[in-house]
């Protein structure tokens, strides 16, 4: 049986509520009303908040009576970490030359589906328990998936391998360190050797499908 969230482990740092102006290693401009910065590109507090509050709806509206948020009382801070992510992972897909087709995209989902006897309802399920994935953001996060695969292919790794996974996290954190990432100190602290906020045994990079066990190395 598959630990859940292996493959998403995010623990976030002690949330910093003195200063609300964004640090990257303890220094940066104060940008009022902003989450993050990566690059010139911004995440607003409200994208941030509206991002959570879908999580929290669907949570809300599941059948599950159990149905709980897999980032627990860091719903906030893993949902940055990831909007961080998916703009670094854009950017380093981009200087790679890494792209992913509608056609790969929907190859993924269906991979995916497969693992529930293909119910929607169930897929739907396993995405918001284990990566608080709503089920309008499912093509979004397999199309985030392709590209983390094809991006860990194009640097000589299997995708799920350890060392693709090791591969991956310091070329996310090269592309973040051009990039310049700064952190709102209300939702953590950014950890530049992982590329991730906060404190994390193993970085959130998805590559497997929900419920499924990892390729072999």
């Amino acid at each position: 049986m598959v630990r859940r969230r292996t493959a998403v482990s995010i623990a976030a740092a002690a949330l910093l509520l003195a200063s609300p102006a964004l640090t990257a290693c303890g220094s940066g401009p104060a940008q009022p009303g902003a989450a993050a910065l990566i690059g010139d590109q911004k995440i607003t507090v409200s994208t941030l908040q509206h991002k959570v509050n879908e999580v929290r709806a669907a949570q809300a509206a599941s059948s599950q009576a159990d149905q709980q948020s897999a980032a627990g009382g860091k719903l906030s801070t893993q949902t940055l970490s990831m909007l961080v992510q998916n703009t670094v992972i854009e950017r380093a897909a981009a200087d790679a030359k890494v792209t992913v087709s509608d056609g790969e995209v929907q190859q993924q989902h269906a991979a995916a589906l497969q693992q529930f006897s293909g119910s929607e309802k169930a897929l739907d399920a396993a995405l918001l328990q284990q990566y608080d994935i709503v089920p309008a953001g499912a093509d979004s996060f397999f199309r985030t998936n392709a590209l983390v695969g094809k991006l860990i292919m194009s640097l000589g790794f299997q995708p799920g391998s350890d060392g693709g996974q090791t591969a991956i996290v310091d070329a996310l954190s090269k592309t973040a360190d051009e990039l310049g990432v700064k952190i709102n100190p209300r939702y953590g602290a950014w950890d530049a050797k992982k590329a991730i906020i906060g404190d994390a045994t193993d970085p959130w990079v998805v590559t497997r499908t929900p419920g499924a066990a990892a390729p072999a190395a």
